[in-house]
């Protein structure tokens, strides 16, 4: 199947594409664009991917369903666009940052600026219906992104996956830890982050730490 996707990407998972799975997904994904409301737009369904090519990519992000309220997914977990107001889960992780690195809050949610640094915002599915959370999981979009984790962890060597939540850190519990620094801790989404073990997890000064060891370019953050 042809998908238009970054050519690094179309590359290393072109396999992917042409699985009888992929196919059956895309056809319910162009099934639900033509009958329901659906976010991201279509054409920023694979935004992760086209903003963070896979040479570059330093850092993974594992998300869960995209943002399913009006104007918010923009297809890189956690991140909404310029003028969105900020979700709780990413006010969670600007406030930890700030913690962490002293770096003010940012008043944009919008993180493309990460995934041109080499950050991967990776939901687990790609698509979900207006303001109907999980609509889209089990239909394909999982299996491929776990075959995205694997391709990289097997293909890459000193990449950082930030696994937050215990969904993240099942879909990534294969990632083996001698290649790759894996860090994990609750989701910051309100309801995990006040329980705690989200603020003070230093997650982001841990991450360019080993960056920096292993002769890589820190992250903004």
């Amino acid at each position: 199947m042809e998908v238009k996707i970054e050519e690094s990407w179309k590359a290393l998972l072109q396999e992917e594409f042409d699985k009888p799975y992929f196919a059956e997904l895309i056809a319910f994904v162009k099934t639900e664009y033509a009958h329901n409301r659906i976010f991201p737009p279509g054409k920023l369904i694979f935004n992760a991917f086209n903003r963070c090519p896979v040479d570059n990519t330093k850092v993974v992000i594992l998300g869960q369903d995209p943002y399913h309220g009006p104007g918010q997914a923009h297809g890189l977990c956690f991140s909404v666009p310029e003028g969105i107001e900020q979700p709780p889960s990413l006010q969670n992780i600007f406030k930890e940052i700030h913690d962490d690195l002293g770096k003010p809050i940012p008043t944009s949610g919008n993180l493309e600026r990460w995934a041109d640094q080499g950050v991967l915002l990776l939901n687990a599915t790609l698509t979900v219906r207006a303001h109907q959370a999980g609509s889209h999981q089990n239909k394909g979009w999982e299996t491929f992104t776990d075959a995205v984790i694997r391709k990289l962890a097997d293909q890459k060597e000193h990449l950082v996956f930030l696994l937050w939540g215990a969904y993240a850190q099942r879909k990534g519990a294969f990632i083996d830890t001698n290649r790759h620094l894996v860090l994990k801790c609750v989701h910051p989404s309100p309801l995990s982050a006040n329980r705690g073990g989200w603020f003070g997890n230093h997650q982001f000064s841990r991450t360019n730490h080993y960056l920096r060891e292993h002769g890589l370019k820190e992250i903004e953050w």
